[in-house]
């Protein structure tokens, strides 16, 4: 039985709702979740592969879940400032960061500008171009409503907080954050020095010719291609496939990069 602890930290004005899954002494492996999600919707099926041999820190970020919102919007820059206001209030100094979607450029943003608290990085399913997302994306983003929104996402949302209008201030932030998604600059990704893992399936809403950019430009990446869609190769809640072997592929993918040299 894996050892799991559970609380909220008080994070730059929010109570920010954090477990902590595992007990391995090592280098803890922290998790961000993408837009829209909690952490069982993201984290739900990869996050016991990973815990049977990683202390896993899993969080809800502003608006999401369990963790409380402030008067300001969703930006990724305040979501890496709060994910390393958490690890400070739990007192570790050095960790290895995975991101999905959000999550991955929340990443990115991480290793940018706080590089000396992370020891290796996985962005998965994440640009830091505009154009890395597949044609008609932002169109489609500006029209949707929130009767768009995935019933799957709705449910997790709700099955962790009873909030309809909490639900409802999540979609608007995430979108109007997306929405207002602006490039980094090659200079800036360059500048990454971690050791990083740059991970998308084939048929993803990230291009594949952005995630090879991504490679290309962050020096000594490594890149894996895997067959799925946006999160169906994590077994993300939207995009699970039931019976699918691919999240236990992509948790050893995570660990052998964690792992080696």
């Amino acid at each position: 039985m894996q050892k799991i602890e559970s609380g909220f930290a008080p994070v730059n004005g929010i109570n920010m709702y954090y477990e902590i899954h595992g007990d391995n002494k090592d280098i803890p492996l922290v998790l961000i979740h993408g837009g829209g999600s909690t952490i069982p919707s993201n984290w739900g099926t990869l996050l016991p592969m990973l815990a049977a041999h990683y202390k896993v820190i899993v969080m809800e970020l502003q608006a999401h879940g369990r963790t409380s919102d402030r008067d300001s919007p969703e930006s990724f820059k305040q979501d890496a400032a709060d994910v390393i206001a958490l690890l400070k209030h739990l007192n570790i100094n050095k960790a290895n960061i995975v991101g999905f979607s959000d999550g991955a450029c929340t990443t990115l943003e991480i290793v940018i500008n706080y590089p000396g608290v992370v020891n290796k990085a996985v962005a998965i399913s994440g640009n830091y171009k505009r154009d890395g997302m597949i044609p008609g994306f932002f169109d489609w983003l500006q029209n949707c409503t929130f009767n768009d929104m995935p019933g799957a996402l709705k449910k997790a949302y709700l099955d962790v907080n009873n909030n309809e209008q909490g639900l409802l201030n999540m979609f608007n932030k995430d979108r109007t954050r997306r929405l207002g998604f602006t490039d980094r600059t090659d200079d800036e990704m360059r500048s990454i020095k971690t050791p990083m893992l740059v991970m998308l399936g084939d048929q993803d809403v990230i291009t594949l010719e952005h995630a090879l950019q991504m490679h290309t430009i962050i020096t000594g990446s490594k890149l894996a291609i895997l067959p799925g869609t946006h999160g169906s190769f994590l077994g993300e809640a939207l995009s699970k496939v039931e019976g699918s072997n691919m999240p236990e592929a992509t948790a050893r993918i995570i660990s052998e990069f964690i792992d080696g040299e």
